[in-house]
């Protein structure tokens, strides 16, 4: 009888001590924020998009949490992650606390950015006034016109070498999007990765800016930041090219410079 005991004992330390070191290779890497729209035009792009960070989370073994809205957030809720990925979230109903957060967090170089499509809704909209150092944070840009009806447009890759690049192809079709305009090209103020080459929409649409850049980063600040236009259709989800960008841009904004 005794001899069974130990042997239980035994099987359940084993099995525990699995447990435990299953759990240690398990250890997250780092802690991402996500901030979405939870209605709206982008409603069905939050649906596809979190299904899809939650598996990249458990495969890459890093902790992913959702907030709706930015009520709360403040430095002690930013602190707890190394990334913010903005997904889909006008830069405009921030409370004065969360935004001067938010320019901290980004100044410290302690935790990293992922901007998508809305983050440069940049102007005055539903009674609020343009969020002036977000607008410099986007390049010193402001809207001003997209495309109602949806356009295809091949988006040429400017800088290959860029680790958000990698296995990216050179040049790849957005079947679908509104491809914002702004009131100027923000590349005199930030580093441009990729660009819409406008001659290439489907179909064509009289809603053009000329030198169009769609993804760029703003080495200016000392947190890693990427902005990534692209993000209004549930479909990007199932385009290899787009998922590889923002699964490169999500590890590179989270490491440190």
């Amino acid at each position: 009888m005794k001899k069974s005991i130990a042997f239980i004992l035994l099987v359940l330390s084993c099995v525990f001590q699995q447990d435990c070191l299953a759990q240690k290779q398990k250890k997250s890497h780092f802690e991402a924020l996500v901030l979405y729209e939870n209605g709206g035009h982008h409603l069905d792009f939050t649906k596809a998009a979190k299904p899809w960070l939650n598996k990249l989370a458990i495969d890459s073994s890093f902790t992913v949490d959702y907030i709706e809205n930015t009520k709360t957030i403040n430095e002690a809720l930013l602190k707890q992650y190394q990334v913010f990925i903005q997904l889909d979230y006008p830069p405009y109903t921030w409370s004065e606390e969360s935004m001067l957060a938010f320019q901290k967090y980004m100044n410290s170089g302690k935790g990293g950015w992922v901007g998508l499509h809305h983050a440069t809704l940049l102007g005055e909209f539903d009674g609020y006034p343009i969020w002036k150092w977000f607008s410099d944070f986007m390049g010193g840009i402001r809207f001003v016109n997209y495309i109602p009806d949806f356009a295809s447009g091949k988006v040429n890759i400017e800088d290959q070498s860029h680790p958000i690049m990698k296995n990216v192809p050179t040049n790849f079709l957005i079947k679908k999007e509104e491809w914002y305009i702004y009131d100027k090209s923000p590349r005199p103020n930030v580093h441009v990765l990729a660009s819409v080459d406008e001659t290439t929409y489907q179909p064509d649409s009289k809603i053009k800016m000329g030198d169009h850049p769609v993804v760029w980063t703003n080495n200016h600040f000392a947190s890693r930041n990427v902005y990534i236009f692209m993000g209004h259709a549930p479909e990007l989800f199932e385009n290899e090219a787009y998922t590889t960008l923002l699964k490169n841009s999500i590890f590179w904004a989270a490491g440190k410079r």
